[in-house]
């Protein structure tokens, strides 16, 4: 089974500064862990919320061949939220259904998820994902969205993924 490469960053001040401990990153990890059967390389980043740091930060683990990056914080309507624009900045391709889908799966949660600015998009041969920042809401959005990565990353040339099926169902169409 293949090991498959996964890019992790957080973009907080606060977190990069060591103001207090990144939780949402580990939750990403977690969450990742409990789903795949494929043994997880995990590239991890905790970054201040800059655009130009976060988008090098995404070119460079796209470089490194990370079948998946997964963000968490940015994604908001504040002034210093600039994940998105880092993210669709860096695509080749925007695929606006996952944040379409995360939205929709918040809002059962809370009215304030019309404020969200996730999206996903491929950069070189890597899907990235952003994600809100609480833990949470990190496992409502990977819950709603995850079934259709494998496939994604499938179509992308990523590494064959293996998920837990009593943990999540992925969805691949008949004979893929």
């Amino acid at each position: 089974m293949d090991t498959i490469t996964i890019g992790v960053v957080t973009t907080s001040d606060r977190a990069s500064a060591g103001i207090y401990e990144d939780v949402s990153g580990v939750a990403i990890m977690e969450t990742l862990g409990e789903y795949l059967q494929n043994e997880c390389e995990y590239l991890y980043r905790c970054i201040p919320d800059e655009q130009e740091m976060i988008e090098a930060t995404l070119k460079e683990l796209a470089k490194a061949r990370c079948d998946l990056i997964v963000t968490t914080g940015g994604t908001g309507p504040a002034l210093r939220d600039v994940t998105t624009e880092a993210t669709l900045n860096v695509c080749q391709k925007i695929l606006p259904g996952f944040g379409e889908q995360m939205r929709a799966a918040s809002l059962r949660h809370v009215p304030t998820a019309i404020l969200s600015r996730q999206t996903a998009g491929i950069c070189e041969s890597s899907l990235i994902i952003n994600l809100p920042g609480k833990p949470q809401s990190i496992r409502e959005c990977l819950d709603a969205v995850f079934p259709a990565v494998p496939y994604c990353i499938d179509l992308i040339g990523g590494r064959y993924m293996v998920a837990h099926e009593d943990v999540i169902e992925i969805f691949r169409p008949k004979g893929k």
